[in-house]
């Protein structure tokens, strides 16, 4: 059996990751491939079979596929083979609009992907919340599991806090600094220079942080990969670049509370309980203008809405006041969308994969929208 692996066109990580970890610890025979990029190829261990996303051999490799778990789309020319299943586990909870219910996308782009999905078997759904959204988003008609993120299993298993200290220690970072990690999301505009310069904001006051918690706080900025590459962090500065650290799901776990704006990082992040906060600088001209929400965020954040970067620094020097003060709308966030995030994503994407025989009975495999 071929097992093909894809994750955001070139990565060592997401979902992708956890299955093809799991299905080692199973013992599956199978030959695994992976599509990796130039930039990601030294974050995969050297035990990994790779070929070039995009070339020759990464077609060949697709097209003589088995298996292929991806968690975006694949916008390459290739056809699956009579037999092969497509499993796509996508890769976040959505606030924002995607796919046809976007306000905008480049010309033809929407079209193109149709292409990609009419592939997909499995679809997963991380909550139930998302199971309707997923599917009218992507017009899709296949099998979608409700299942949880298998990308999630770590921040909920034994080695988290293993993990946690292993990736502050590579960091350099002490025990007694309180890590934040900063998620800003994309910016369409900004992508595909439509309305705006190419390039990448920055709207936090690095000398007003420095100033009032640069002795004993950390920023750890990881960008959208959309635009990873596009800003410099200057030498001697309490922001710690980690865009290319391989899986964001070990930085989750180094952190002590999260800034986010509109990014699927909150659902993710939502699992450890640490304190989030919204830097929400550009809402209505997001929201209403560019991108559009399935839902309110103002009304479910579990975190503050912050609009200046006074305001947000404010609210990292008062982290537990943050905490006391949204308990119960975290609570509900949590049992919202992290219903399913108990560790065992995994295993039962991997049983829905490869049914285990059944033991004096039959196997439900739950192709509908609440298969869980």
């Amino acid at each position: 059996m071929n097992i093909v692996y894809v994750a955001f066109r070139g990565h060592f990580s997401d979902s992708p990751r956890a299955l093809y970890e799991g299905l080692l610890q199973r013992g599956v025979e199978a030959t695994h491939t992976w599509l990796s990029a130039p930039h990601t190829q030294a974050t995969f261990p050297d035990d990994v079979a790779t070929v070039t996303f995009g070339s020759p051999e990464s077609i060949a490799a697709l097209e003589g596929a088995d298996v292929v778990v991806s968690n975006d789309h694949i916008p390459l020319d290739w056809e699956k083979k009579p037999g092969a299943r497509y499993l796509q586990t996508w890769h976040g909870t959505p606030l924002k609009r995607i796919h046809n219910d976007v306000r905008w996308a480049p010309e033809g782009r929407l079209a193109y992907l149709e292409h990609d999905i009419a592939k997909w078997n499995l679809l997963l759904s991380p909550n139930a919340a998302s199971t309707p959204r997923l599917r009218n988003a992507f017009g899709y008609r296949g099998e979608i599991h409700e299942t949880g993120y298998p990308r999630n299993d770590l921040l909920s298993s034994p080695q988290r806090d293993a993990v946690r200290a292993a990736v502050r220690a590579d960091l350099g970072i002490p025990d007694d600094q309180t890590v934040v990690l900063y998620t800003p999301t994309w910016r369409d505009d900004l992508v595909f220079n439509r309305t705006g310069p190419q390039d990448f904001e920055f709207p936090v006051d690095l000398e007003e942080f420095t100033a009032r918690l640069g002795k004993d706080h950390v920023l750890l900025l990881r960008l959208h990969n959309m635009v990873m590459d596009r800003l410099e962090v200057v030498a001697g500065s309490p922001v710690h670049d980690v865009c290319s650290h391989p899986d964001i799901r070990d930085l989750y776990l180094a952190a002590d509370a999260m800034v986010t704006d509109y990014s699927s990082t909150m659902f993710d992040f939502a699992i450890t309980g640490r304190p989030m906060l919204f830097f929400a600088y550009d809402l209505a001209y997001f929201r209403d203008e560019l991108r559009g929400f399935y839902f309110d965020l103002e009304d479910v954040a579990p975190g503050p809405m912050l609009s200046t970067s006074a305001e947000l620094i404010d609210a990292i020097a008062d982290l537990d006041g943050v905490r006391e003060r949204y308990a119960t709308r975290y609570a509900e966030f949590r049992q919202t969308f992290c219903h399913l995030e108990d560790g065992h994503a995994t295993e039962r994407v991997l049983d829905l994969l490869f049914p285990p025989a059944p033991a004096g009975g039959t196997t439900t495999r739950g192709g509908d929208d609440r298969a869980r």
